[in-house]
């Protein structure tokens, strides 16, 4: 592996005694009835299983810490912090991640004409013992047909109507731009005009690589590297109608939805782990790294936009993962759903020092 696990103290964590962690509570709790009532979570890389992660769990379960202190009190008796550390001596980084409103319509018409699709029936899911030879292993997707399985049609085709027919559509947006964020952050809530709303998250997606337009923008000259964010995509793309296709397009993944409720506004949607997003608290991780339900205490110094100022300094839940985060300091940070949540995660782009808590048990195996 190209990393290590270094065991330090709580008081190691810049920021630790000024953190509230608080609110992972309830979210341990729907990780320990997942565990316990559907399956354990897959156990990555690191060799740090749900098992490891149960006396964690189980101690939290009858626990409802009333004040900040009592909560990092509670992790201090439990855990032992261990840094995760590169070994080319690299620093970790993050980005962040929001759950988009869009404005939609249930039946299309020349103002909503741009849809969200459920997963198609053709759509199958790949592993060593179906992947056909001349699909990459990252393809987790293809398509059966009669004459056999090969890749599924990208994002272009699909755009220019491949789905188009098979009753697949969800609602409308008004906006190719909007449905193609949506894609990237992997869910939505849609708001439709009578005023109810309605989530949508990831089913499944075509197969093909992720690719950053953002990227590409800054490849071409387009944008400096400095200034690249959501925003500045959506304003480039904004000011060149004309050449939104063929940029959108470089991104061959296409992503599938299902629909949900919305039961509660002030969470988000249900994530990889199978329980819902904590604003501010939720992090995507690599999974073929790291397993889901681990807490992770974020320290990024250049990071103060989501902190009034304040370095970023969190204890955060493993509970999502994303294509395009790969490695072991790697994360993604759930900042909550709307437009300022948009604001707040579109420009995070920032170094940051990553430690998993680890059940003290499970941590004697690194020293």
């Amino acid at each position: 592996m190209d990393f290590v696990f270094r065991p330090v103290g709580f008081d190691a964590l810049p920021g630790w005694t000024e953190d509230d962690p608080t609110a992972l509570f309830a979210a341990l709790h729907a990780c320990r009835e997942h565990i316990l009532n559907v399956k354990p979570y897959r156990t990555g890389e690191s060799g740090l299983s749900s098992e490891d992660l149960m006396p964690l769990l189980n101690a939290a379960e009858s626990l409802h810490p009333a004040t900040a202190a009592d909560a990092r009190a509670f992790f201090e008796a439990e855990c032992r912090p261990l840094r995760v550390e590169l070994k080319d001596g690299a620093r970790g980084f993050v980005t962040a991640f929001y759950e988009p409103d869009v404005e939609v319509s249930a039946e299309p018409d020349e103002t909503y004409r741009y849809p969200f699709y459920r997963r198609p029936d053709d759509l199958i899911d790949l592993d060593d013992t179906n992947r056909p030879a001349d699909l990459d292993k990252s393809y987790a997707f293809g398509r059966k047909t009669a004459s056999g399985i090969t890749a599924y049609p990208d994002r272009r085709a699909i755009d220019q109507g491949f789905l188009e027919g098979r009753g697949l559509e969800i609602a409308w947006a008004k906006s190719k731009v909007d449905v193609f964020f949506a894609h990237v952050q992997g869910a939505a809530r849609l708001r439709f005009a009578d005023g109810s709303l309605k989530r949508i998250t990831f089913a499944a997606k075509a197969g093909h690589p992720f690719s950053a337009i953002g990227r590409l923008l800054v490849d071409r000259g387009e944008i400096p590297m400095a200034e690249i964010s959501m925003q500045t995509i959506r304003a480039w793309l904004a000011a060149h109608p004309d050449e939104v296709d063929e940029l959108l397009w470089q991104n061959r993944s296409y992503i599938f939805f299902r629909e949900a409720e919305v039961e509660d506004t002030m969470l988000g949607p249900i994530a990889a782990a199978k329980v819902p997003l904590i604003p501010g608290r939720s992090l995507a991780v690599d999974r073929l790294i790291h397993s889901f339900g681990y807490p992770f205490f974020i320290h990024s110094p250049s990071l103060t936009r989501l902190d009034q100022g304040r370095p970023f300094a969190r204890l955060m839940l493993a509970l999502e993962t994303g294509s395009a985060i790969v490695g072991p300091a790697r994360g993604d940070i759930f900042t909550g759903s709307g437009d300022e949540a948009g604001e707040l995660a579109g420009a995070v782009r920032n170094a940051a020092d990553f430690y998993i808590l680890v059940p003290k048990q499970a941590a004697s195996r690194f020293g």
